[in-house]
């Protein structure tokens, strides 16, 4: 009988992951799936990636990734099957775990890493001599606070990236290579995942230019930039993001608007896995 539970179970979850709810997308939309925590599916057209998917620390206050779900990320099932890329933004136990990141590589021999090289040491600490022959499709960022913004390429995808510093800066975490990825699928619908990025503007003013040049579709700030005047502005004035969805939100926090703190009332944040959310870009 347990084995059926789970069975249905995982059913009931995929069903509701690979179904969106109202008309079906349109050619120019792309759409995210929220895993937990900080993970990510994006997707358009026939391009795909994750952003930090793979953790096993909740820290006590947020979600971990459904079993149904990383069952279906791991056999490449849908809706992750076809994924290009995947993304880390920063070496914490509550965003990224190096044995299970490793093992998902061998699990899909087409997928791609990009992470920052804190995550890649570690993940080189814990590989066996079996598993050498993913860092072959294993890309690192070593980026220091205040240098440049670096771009990557892959079939579908533009890949940018840039070190902000961790929360808690300038006492804090400053050591965390925190990578905020903006990312653009298909020439056609860019992405900005923030990881636990700093919400002070004195971060991202160097690379005013880099911000403006390429406007965001959509961002996924960790809650706390809502919390803030700076943070909000940040997200409309600095990365001119059409559109942004919280992410990192304790499990506290309500899913109903009316039920959290009021300065959280007026915005979206993701609190339920298997939610999903429309990417609607400019021509």
């Amino acid at each position: 009988m347990k084995n059926l539970i789970g069975k249905a179970a995982r059913f009931t979850l995929l069903a509701a992951i690979t179904s969106l709810p109202g008309s079906p997308l349109l050619a120019d939309e792309g759409r995210t799936l929220y895993m937990a925590n900080e993970g990510l599916l994006v997707e358009h057209g026939d391009t795909k990636v994750v952003f930090d998917p793979l953790f096993r620390n909740d820290y006590g206050q947020y979600l971990l990734l459904p079993p149904a779900m990383e069952t279906a990320l791991f056999a490449g099932e849908a809706p992750f099957d076809g994924i290009d890329a995947v993304f880390v933004s920063h070496f914490h136990g509550d965003h990224f775990s190096p044995a299970d990141m490793l093992n998902l590589l061998e699990s899909l021999p087409e997928l791609q890493l990009y992470a920052p090289m804190q995550a890649v040491v570690g993940m080189r600490s814990e590989a066996t001599a079996a598993q050498q022959n993913v860092f072959a499709r294993v890309h690192s960022v070593s980026l220091e606070y205040g240098d440049a913004p670096v771009s990557l390429t892959m079939p579908g995808l533009l890949i940018e990236a840039v070190r902000i510093p961790h929360s808690g800066w300038p006492t804090g975490r400053v050591d965390v290579e925190n990578i905020v990825w903006r990312v653009t699928l298909d020439s056609a619908a860019t992405v900005a995942h923030l990881g636990d990025a700093d919400p002070n503007d004195v971060h991202f003013t160097n690379d005013a230019g880099f911000w403006a040049d390429r406007p965001i579709d959509m961002a996924f700030p960790p809650y706390w930039f809502y919390g803030t005047a700076t943070g909000r502005e940040i997200l409309d004035q600095r990365l001119r993001a059409r559109r942004s969805v919280g992410i990192h939100v304790p499990i506290q926090i309500p899913g109903d608007p009316l039920q959290r703190p009021v300065e959280l009332r007026d915005v979206d944040l993701f609190t339920n896995p298997g939610e999903t959310r429309r990417i609607e870009h400019a021509d």
